[in-house]
């Protein structure tokens, strides 16, 4: 899913730098007002690059994943009703 979602992000993020290029190298000859609609339509795909790239999946398990410290990670468990072995 890694791997998907990243080849979705730089292809957005090609999409965006494609329209800034073509807007203000060839478009702007013909019509500014063209220009600035493409280069406010390649405005708005970053943001919405960087939520699909840190979107996380339903096979992303973040959430059950120690956090490094065995006094909190210990305290979770217990909140969740898990019995974790101690090393």
């Amino acid at each position: 899913m890694y791997a998907r979602r990243r080849r979705l992000y730089f292809a957005m993020m090609g999409t965006c730098i494609g329209l800034f290029v073509l807007a203000w190298g060839v478009v702007r000859i013909w019509s500014v007002p063209a220009a600035v609609g493409l280069c406010v339509v390649a405005m708005v795909i970053p943001p919405v690059a960087a939520m699909v790239a840190n979107r996380r999946g339903p096979e992303d398990r973040w959430w059950d994943d120690p956090s490094g410290d065995p006094e909190s990670d210990e305290w979770w468990d217990e909140l969740d009703g898990k019995k974790r072995p101690r090393p």
